[in-house]
Formats: C-alpha cells, structure tokens, sequence
C-alpha cells in the first residue's frame, strides 16, 4: 500500500436516489407488463384460444397496471410483489393455451 489513506474511494449512494430510480423502475414495468399483457389478452381474444386464456392475461395486465400505479406512489415494495403476481398470472394464462 503505497497510496495515501484518503485516495479509497467510498462508494456512498443517495437513498433519495435509490428510491426515486426504483420507484421509476416499478412505474415502467409495470406500464411496460401491463402493455404486453393487453396485447397478448387481444390476440389471444381473437385466435381460437379458450375463454380463459385472455382472461388471465387480462387479469395479470390489470395486476401490472395496479403495481405501476402503486410504483409511481413511492410503494414500491407492493409494486414489485404485484408486478411478480402478475407475471405469474399471465404464465398460468400461458400454460392453458
């Protein structure tokens, strides 16, 4: 160690910082989920899938565009443990198809 003591660098985030990048992040999955999940509830609305195929990706896209509410709100812990509900609601639609 022939450096001076000072020259470590710390790495010291912002909390105000974390929080407003993870409440953006909730915000736009979810937006980003919910818009995927209506895309996919449509096509497969109009396919020959059964009734409740569409619904599921419906419901799990309702499910995602609760969780970008709550995100944008700052409850992003809610946000992501919805946006997850809601990925697992979308696949069990998948898996029926």
């Amino acid at each position: 160690m022939s450096g001076r003591g000072d020259s470590e660098i710390h790495d010291v985030g912002d909390p105000a910082e974390d929080a407003r990048r993870a409440r953006w992040t909730a915000a736009v999955g979810g937006a980003l989920l919910a818009l995927a999940g209506l895309a996919a509830s449509t096509l497969r609305l109009t396919g020959s899938a059964p009734t409740l195929v569409p619904a599921a990706y419906a419901l799990g896209a309702a499910v995602c565009a609760l969780a970008s509410v709550l995100g944008s709100r700052g409850r992003t812990r809610r946000a992501l443990w919805l946006l997850i509900a809601g990925v697992m609601v979308m696949a069990l639609g998948d898996q029926f198809d």
